[in-house]
């Protein structure tokens, strides 16, 4: 990750993930710069989803993945992961913006589906020593966190 110049160099099959994930970040920035002067009830919430789901974690996973793999990922592997996400996030949003929870429900077991793939992609992996457990770690919050905010749509709009 840092070359001998001191440079950080990001493994290419990160860069597609750095590239999505920031500009979640970006959207949920532009998302809570609007949501006090129009009132925007639900905006406080989808910025932080965007960012920290959308943006923080998805780039977390994909430059891990890319870092602690045995092997990088392939391509048909990246578009896949990040097609799915793209669509749990936009299922999740959806879902909660138009109190619709089966459709958030549906945007929670993608995110699982598609952390399993960032589970088998490092599964026995021995790189990264303890930073690993930092990869390890953001997929256990999302997987704790997943029911916790489905069973919180399904009591706000169910």
């Amino acid at each position: 990750m840092i070359d001998k110049d001191g440079d950080l160099r990001l493994p290419a099959p990160a860069l597609p993930f750095v590239a999505l994930g920031g500009a979640a970040i970006v959207a949920g920035g532009l998302v809570a710069a609007v949501t006090g002067p129009t009132d925007f009830d639900d905006g406080s919430w989808l910025a932080a989803y965007l960012v920290l789901v959308g943006g923080v974690a998805l780039i977390a996973l994909g430059v891990g993945q890319a870092t602690f793999a045995d092997r990088p990922p392939s391509s048909s592997t990246v578009t896949g992961q990040l097609a799915a996400w793209v669509l749990s996030t936009a299922a999740v949003a959806a879902g909660t913006l138009a109190s619709l929870p089966v459709l958030t429900a549906v945007g929670g077991v993608i995110l699982v589906a598609v952390l399993v793939t960032f589970v088998a992609a490092v599964r026995g992996s021995g790189a990264g020593g303890r930073l690993i457990w930092l990869y390890r770690a953001t997929i256990v919050i999302l997987l704790v966190s997943i029911p916790i905010g489905l069973v919180l749509a399904w009591q706000r709009h169910g």
